[in-house]
């Protein structure tokens, strides 16, 4: 059994294959944590000590207990305004403007499965998971919190989240509802948090905890190029491979926040969960609000121990079970080739290249629909443009597929252009304030996702291109941050709520397509890497990375994505050189190493390629279809430290049974006379041999992880390696 209770003292213990999360309901109520960490033996309620701190007071049946205070006490989930003066969990509004949640343990259920969630994205259950319930209650307002705890043993993960009840006679407004809180007693932590921007997502940045608080998030509407909901606790001293490392990724793709505060006496509290700015929630008597998930995971074997918790989780518990093993296709798309000028004839051409040279797939990005020659119009009109393309979408697809590729679309479902029929005949789809101006980006307003009626028109919409013509594959764009947040739909007091009524619309139509099409492969994409999340990865099991297709701006992009993302989730394309955002110039040997460490694609115009490109793209497709399922399914290890000031980036894949590894490296500065890159392997058997492919030449294991291995000098910009070994 994963999760145990014992009835005299009221500890709760889940246990995975590592890792240990303690915690207990003590004399008063108070569900304490206890610990989460390496795997022990033994009721961890020692570490907790008592003592009267000053401004620190005490619940009212505790009043002659000076040490026992509920802002020093570790808890699983923190109330509000009752004494702890830390980070609130939860915070709501009564009806006669009292603000205060003092939460007590009142029961608890240990089932299989899990509890319903509806609407929200979800870790897929297997066959040894456990589900915890425990109940808090506020009896003096009516509030009830289940907090819900899921432990997957095989993947070292715990999954939390909270369903809020309003068990009293009158409405309550929920004002915070968090996913998780969990309260570190010791520890000396740093951060490291997911920051960026559009065509540069996801920079690792590491940073000492200060005292008092901090936080990352997102009011975007999304979860956003600027600041990814996922962060990670580490020890001081913490490495790629040893130290003490915890996890928390929301599981969720609109605004969000996680919170950090160290306290008086150096404890740690963490709260993730749904961004509170800007969120109310109204709850009627019997009604019930649901979080979304937190995948928390534990490892003492560094970053990329933990990273690779987080990649098995995703591959096995939130990816669709129908993609979990199978290759992607290899696809080229038109947007660089072509961005909006291109017919049917020069997509066409474009396929009959891309098949010569291996590729399987052709997408149609921007541009088919509507009136849509530009990005000023057309949004939301989601009808073939046939004058423009010269035929219909089926006739276009037919002949695609007549040459043997596979045919993929572009959507942006959640947009309408002010220029387009629907604007025109539904203004108030639209997310908008009454009587103020809107602010737009690209001329497009955000499509009210919180409304049924808008809902059901894309689902439609879509399905009527969908059903006509053979596509295989959807890249799910969404380009630009959501302001106005009103909508038009909903009263005054409900405002608060519509936010996060959008996300549970974008996730229903998302659930639906999928329903009715589930082969369709759906990419999802936001401006590149703006809605890069396990939320999205539950329907969409591939995700754009970044609109910015430098590979060596990409080099920096993926490899904070790793950190807590798989590269089979990764949308990865080599495009052209000079690159179109950057104008950099790198070697197609190093653009396509780069990016065969994702789903793997073109992003350029075949027509503008050289015999001799050509011939490489073609080696580059070979040597991918070789090593599709080690890069997909090994276990990957960043062979570099974060900001070590060495001029080269280097990663590999290694296969979990030790048969073979794939070693990778890009040298981002070449200096006169320099020293020999250099690196030491991980995720090989020690006494085993192993052959580098293309040599007649043997090493063990333990010599190349521990004493590591020297690669020739090259010369040129972004030179790249890659080196194959195989157990013999």
């Amino acid at each position: 059994m994963s999760i145990q209770h014992n009835d005299q003292t009221h500890v709760f213990s889940l246990t995975t294959a590592h890792t240990l999360y303690q915690m207990k309901a003590d004399a008063n109520g108070v569900l304490l944590h206890l610990y989460y960490g390496r795997k022990t033996d033994g009721e961890m309620s020692y570490l907790i000590r008592m003592t009267d701190r000053g401004f620190s007071g005490n619940p009212y049946e505790m009043r002659g207990s000076r040490g026992y205070s509920l802002d020093t006490l570790p808890q699983e989930y923190s109330g509000s305004g009752v004494g702890d003066f830390r980070l609130p969990s939860v915070q709501t509004v009564s009806e006669n403007g009292s603000r205060s949640v003092d939460l007590r343990f009142v029961d608890f259920a240990i089932r299989k499965g899990r509890p319903a969630l509806r609407g929200l994205p979800f870790a897929r259950e297997a066959e040894d998971t456990e589900t915890l319930t425990v109940t808090l209650r506020d009896s003096v307002i009516g509030l009830d919190v289940q907090l819900n705890y899921r432990v997957f043993p095989g993947e070292d993960v715990i999954v939390r989240s909270a369903r809020i009840i309003n068990t009293g006679k009158q409405p309550l407004r929920l004002e915070k509802a968090a996913s998780a809180c969990v309260d570190f007693l010791y520890g000396d932590f740093d951060v490291l948090h997911f920051h960026g921007r559009h065509c540069m997502e996801r920079v690792p940045e590491r940073l000492r905890l200060p005292r008092g608080i901090a936080s990352f998030g997102s009011r975007r509407g999304m979860s956003s190029h600027h600041s990814n909901p996922f962060v990670i606790l580490c020890d001081r001293h913490a490495t790629e491979n040893a130290g003490d490392c915890y996890g928390c990724m929301l599981m969720y793709s609109g605004n969000h926040l996680e919170e950090m505060e160290v306290d008086q006496a150096g404890s740690t509290r963490l709260v993730s969960g749904i961004h509170p700015d800007g969120f109310s929630w109204t709850l009627a008597p019997g009604e019930a609000f649901q979080t979304p998930e937190v995948l928390l995971s534990y490892s003492a074997d560094g970053l990329n121990g933990l990273s690779r918790h987080y990649h098995d989780m995703i591959r096995r518990r939130v990816i669709a079970p129908r993609w979990q093993e199978d290759r992607r296709p290899v696809l080229i798309n038109s947007w660089e080739a072509a961005y909006f000028d291109f017919d049917a004839e020069k997509i066409l051409r474009f396929g009959r290249a891309a098949k010569d040279m291996g590729i399987e797939m052709l997408v149609l990005d921007d541009g088919w629909f509507g009136k849509r020659n530009d990005d000023n119009s057309g949004l939301g009109d989601w009808v073939v443009n046939e004058s423009k393309l010269g035929c219909s979408m089926k006739e276009l697809s037919d002949r695609i597929h007549e040459m043997g590729l596979q045919f993929g679309l572009w959507f942006e479902p959640e947009m309408v252009s002010e220029d387009s029929d629907l604007y025109r005949a539904h203004p108030d789809w639209a997310l908008a304030d009454p009587d103020r101006k809107a602010m737009l980006a690209r001329n497009q307003w955000v499509l009210d996702m919180s409304r049924q009626d808008v809902v059901d028109y894309l689902f439609d919409a879509m399905c009527a291109v969908l059903d006509h013509a053979k596509i295989e594959y959807v890249k799910w764009d969404f380009n630009r941050s959501v302001a106005n947040c009103y909508s038009h739909a909903l009263p005054a007091d409900r405002q608060g709520e519509v936010a996060h009524r959008f996300m549970l619309g974008t996730y229903q139509l998302l659930e639906r397509l999928l329903a009715r099409y589930p082969d369709l492969i759906i990419e999802g994409c936001s401006g590149g890497g703006g809605r890069f999340d396990a939320g999205m990865l539950y329907y969409c099991p591939q995700i754009w990375c970044s609109d910015d297709t430098d590979a060596i701006e990409r080099l920096e992009i993926q490899r904070g994505t790793s950190y807590g993302y798989p590269v089979s989730a990764m949308g990865s394309h080599v495009s052209a050189s000079p690159n179109h955002q950057t104008g950099r110039a790198v070697p197609l040997d190093t653009r396509g190493i780069v990016a065969q460490s994702g789903t793997f694609g073109y992003e350029l115009n075949p027509g503008k390629l050289s015999d001799a490109e050509k011939e490489e793209i073609k080696k580059q497709i070979a040597d991918y279809r070789r090593f599709a399922a080690l890069i997909a399914h090994g276990d990957y290890y960043r062979l570099t430290e974060l900001n070590d000031g060495r001029d080269a980036e280097a990663w590999m894949f290694a296969a979990r049974d030790g048969s073979e590894a794939l070693v990778n490296l890009v040298l981002t500065h070449v200096r006169a006379n320099g020293p020999f890159p250099f690196v030491k392997l991980q995720g090989l058997i020690p006494d085993a041999a192993y052959r580098l492919e293309g040599t007649d030449r043997t090493y063990t294991g333990a010599a190349l992880m521990y004493g590591g291995f020297s690669f020739p000098l090259k010369s040129g910009d972004y030179a790249a390696y890659q080196l194959h070994f195989t157990r013999i």
